[in-house]
């Protein structure tokens, strides 16, 4: 907690030398009403909104971008939610908890979230990260809750956080477990393989049947040495659903 106390510290030191306008701080407070938090340091929660691209065209905000309070949150967010399944699950074994985490942690999971609490209308990006779309990607929208998380931890700590992130994240746990979660199972093995392995999955197609209005693709995924499927859909990207599936179920139970 020491390292937490110089870190909020020397954030406060460094947002006392910036200004939020009355606009933005409006916006910033009506954001805390919608889910209910109370943010002693508005400034602190304006950088979690903050896309790196804003502070690569600004050389005099070179800092101000919001990748470390991501980093710190995306902690916070597997803690509160690996507590969670432990204590929820208890007559479940470690690779049903481990498969739903890495689904309600995903950025398949976090980005509709980020949008449904308006996380898109907040952020702040370079123009152009702006012209290119940048408020719809998946990518930038699920760091950004995880930079919101890891601002409010700063901010109020972890009881306050863990309590943000179980509001976000236990609905979603219940898509799971009834099985309604819409499960992208090449991204979340992608995700998952990368993290571990630092390498991407790769797709092969086996073979194809039948007449062209009517074809079966058959399709195989390699991890590293190791090959899942193949699998068949009736076109080649749900072919590879498929096989990501299969691989996914399968890695997560070792």
């Amino acid at each position: 907690m020491r390292s937490v106390f110089f870190y909020g510290m020397s954030m406060r030191k460094f947002f006392q030398r910036t200004n939020l306008s009355s606009g933005r701080k409006k916006s910033l407070i009506q954001f805390c009403k919608g889910l209910s938090l109370r943010f002693g340091n508005l400034e602190l929660l304006d950088l979690a909104f903050h896309h790196r691209s804003y502070s690569n065209e600004n050389a005099e905000h070179r800092h101000m971008n919001n990748e470390r309070l991501e980093f710190l949150g995306d902690s916070v967010l597997g803690m509160a939610t690996a507590t969670f399944l432990y204590e929820d699950m208890l007559d479940n074994p470690e690779g049903d908890l481990a498969r739903i985490k890495s689904v309600v942690v995903s950025e398949q999971t976090l980005a509709p979230i980020a949008v449904r609490i308006g996380i898109d209308k907040m952020l702040v990006m370079g123009k152009g990260e702006e012209m290119s779309g940048g408020r719809q990607k998946k990518a930038i929208l699920a760091d950004a809750v995880e930079a919101v998380i890891g601002a409010y931890y700063l901010d109020s700590g972890y009881e306050a956080a863990e309590k943000l992130v179980l509001s976000l994240i236990i609905p979603e746990i219940r898509k799971v477990q009834q099985d309604k979660g819409a499960r992208d199972y090449k991204t979340l093995l992608q995700e998952f393989y990368q993290k571990k392995c630092k390498e991407c999955p790769t797709y092969e197609l086996i073979k194809k049947s039948g007449p062209d209005h009517d074809q079966t693709f058959w399709v195989s995924v390699h991890l590293g040495k190791d090959t899942y499927g193949p699998a068949q859909g009736k076109n080649k990207k749900s072919a590879e659903q498929s096989a990501a599936q299969i691989a996914y179920e399968t890695v997560c139970k070792k």
